[in-house]
């Protein structure tokens, strides 16, 4: 048997008065998508549990099969993982977003997708300043950076994601409890060395967005995942540009695979990511791959890219990744699940429990109704732990 799992980042969405009532995947055309739901099971997942935040880290640990009651200790630790990063048992470590924050208020979470280049000069400015034996910043791709305190057991303060405050003033989410202090501190720290740098400087002048400050969120120690092959008996693998999900699927034990050209946002290579996951096929069990545009085109408010990106992973990626699948005869099924709604209105994550469709071997077909939001919740068919999907797609 050969699985594969589709993972279109934040494309639930709720009806918008400019799509005539509709969502953005009702509006699109993914004929691919639709013929999964449509050859298959059709239904919802709770994939955020009750009391945790809605947000990719604990939402992509359920669709992967792992507990975030369990084994959920803040997302910054999976994405060091993904880097190699070495943490100690009692570091913590933070994420280190670059954003704009302007009279007070959050103007753009990622100071305007500012380019990975750009931030690693910033990054590494804030290394010679902020930096020392017990603070060390690292840089990542364009405005997803960490940041690791060592040695900082007690530090567990209270903090919000960036992308969930649009607009808001910050003041309202300032660091609080435990180590709050500390962090706020950091934060303003930054703002006075980032003010002046020649990389602002420039992009100002270009009229685009400048990193005005860091804004430290979801940290955690370095969790302990169970490996994959451990618990279902599968090799596996997963096609990704966000560190987030290839540190899970490096702390699950699988195979990493690099697009050239995947960058995380709307501009990713999608026919990259469609070639990587067929080819991956030949040398594994199960493949995952990870497309994180439509979120970010919910966090900006643009239903018209949403659409775009949906079409454009239904045409690059699932399509050849159905075709591939027909190849092996009638050995396979492939599983379609959005993390988490992001709603264009709101530009921030619901707990909302997205849709989900499933197809292949032994998967037998329900409603017969395409791959949209309101149809998988009248399929009578919902998964409360989330957890659970994996469990329910690999069974016999």
């Amino acid at each position: 048997m050969k699985y594969v799992v589709i993972l279109p980042d934040g494309a639930a969405d709720e009806p918008l008065a400019e799509l005539d009532g509709k969502t953005p995947l009702e509006v699109a055309d993914i004929p691919n998508m639709d013929w999964v739901a449509r050859h298959g099971r059709l239904g919802t997942v709770q994939t955020v549990p009750q009391g945790f935040e809605p947000g990719s880290d604990v939402a992509t640990l359920s669709v992967l099969g792992y507990s975030p009651a369990k084994y959920y200790t803040g997302r910054s630790p999976i994405e060091a993982a993904a880097r190699k990063i070495k943490v100690a048992p009692n570091d913590v470590v933070f994420r280190c977003n670059l954003v704009t924050i302007v009279d007070g208020r959050m103007e753009d979470y990622s100071a305007g997708k500012i380019s990975t280049e750009e931030a690693r000069k910033l990054i590494d400015e804030l290394n010679a300043q902020l930096g020392g034996d017990d603070i060390e910043f690292f840089a990542g791709v364009s405005y997803r950076n960490l940041l690791v305190y060592r040695a900082a057991k007690g530090l567990d303060p209270r903090l919000t994601p960036p992308h969930q405050i649009p607009g808001k003033p910050v003041r309202s989410y300032w660091p609080s409890g435990r180590g709050g202090k500390t962090v706020q501190e950091l934060m303003e720290r930054s703002r006075q060395i980032l003010a002046e740098h020649e990389v602002n400087q420039v992009r100002r002048d270009l009229g685009e967005n400048p990193a005005t400050s860091i804004w430290l969120w979801g940290h955690g120690h370095m969790p302990t995942l169970p490996r994959f092959s451990e618990r279902f008996g599968l090799s596996g693998a997963v096609v990704a540009a966000v560190d987030l999900v290839r540190g899970v699927g490096r702390l699950i034990g699988w195979q990493l695979i690099d697009v050239e050209g995947a960058t995380g946002y709307l501009d990713t290579n999608y026919a990259g990511k469609g070639v990587a996951t067929v080819g991956a096929l030949d040398r594994y069990d199960l493949v995952t791959v990870h497309v994180e545009a439509p979120d970010e085109a919910g966090h900006d408010g643009n239903a018209p890219e949403k659409i775009k990106a949906l079409e454009r992973i239904d045409t690059h990626v699932v399509g050849p990744v159905l075709e591939k699948l027909r190849s092996f005869g009638e050995e396979w099924r492939v599983l379609v699940a959005p993390d988490h709604p992001t709603p264009v209105s709101s530009k921030v994550h619901t707990s909302d429990p997205p849709p989900f469709c499933m197809a292949g071997k032994g998967v037998k077909t329900v409603t017969g109704q395409p791959f949209t939001e309101a149809d998988a919740a009248e399929s009578g068919m919902h998964i409360e732990r989330g957890h659970e999907l994996m469990e329910f797609f690999l069974k016999p």
